[in-house]
């Protein structure tokens, strides 16, 4: 697993490095069809795809400039590289390469929905720091990983994944077996997943244009870094205890 991590690390930053010729926001985001890499690393590697995805990043960063949004970019990678294989796995043994009507819509959902978190992560992250508003980087974000990921992810399953099955290397094959958590733990990982990411997406939108200042919210700055941050902070820990409950 430490050495798929590494694999999934090296191809990911292997692929967005270039591309940081190609800026949407300077010094933030680029022109990213690297952004596929962490959906097929997360269905084959499980775990090590994940933190493939978060190390990946970091590494790109290197060459763009480090800076304490970085952090956030690791964890919205990381959470992004999580969400395909735990939230799959939580509903269905299927492979992800079905191309019934039914398995090709599950699966764009589960892109969508990892998209949406790492999209949100970002956005929350680097307007708590001042640096960019929640309502120009979160959707620049999910539109920069949705079509990447939507167009190239599928395509890319459906020759990787049976070769990796017959060479026992999914993260499965090599894991010990893990205890099947009860389905009422499943169903509400599910559910806080499911309803806490769009959400939070949502509240973003919401706080950072001015219509709506949760409660919650008591400490106020001129940039609205503060409203962001701390107004999504408890529907993020949501979501991370039902990616926990996964």
């Amino acid at each position: 697993m430490i050495v798929l991590t590494a694999i999934s690390a090296a191809l990911y930053a292997a692929i967005l490095i270039p591309f940081k010729l190609v800026p949407i926001i300077p010094g933030v985001t680029e022109f990213r069809p690297a952004n596929a890499v962490p959906i097929v690393c997360s269905f084959l590697f499980g775990p090590a795809g994940a933190w493939g995805a978060g190390f990946g990043n970091l590494i790109a960063e290197f060459f763009g400039g480090l800076g304490p949004g970085d952090l956030f970019g690791f964890l919205a990678n990381l959470a992004y590289g999580f969400v395909p294989y735990a939230v799959w796995g939580a509903v269905t043994d299927a492979p992800p390469t079905s191309r019934t009507v039914g398995g090709t819509v599950a699966l764009l959902g589960v892109i969508a929905l990892a998209s949406l978190l790492c999209a949100t992560i970002v956005g929350w992250g680097l307007n708590w720091l001042g640096f960019h508003p929640f309502t120009l980087l979160a959707p620049l974000a999910l539109a920069n990983n949705l079509v990447s990921a939507s167009v190239l992810a599928p395509l890319l399953l459906r020759v990787l994944y049976p070769r990796v099955a017959k060479a026992r290397l999914l993260y499965r094959d090599i894991l010990p077996p893990r205890p099947a958590p009860s389905r009422a733990r499943r169903a509400l990982g599910l559910a806080l997943v499911v309803g806490a990411t769009p959400a939070a997406f949502l509240s973003g939108l919401l706080i950072a244009s001015g219509r709506w200042h949760p409660a919650w919210a008591v400490l106020h700055s001129a940039s609205g870094g503060a409203e962001i941050g701390l107004g999504l902070l408890p529907i993020l820990g949501l979501v991370a205890l039902g990616c926990a409950l996964l």
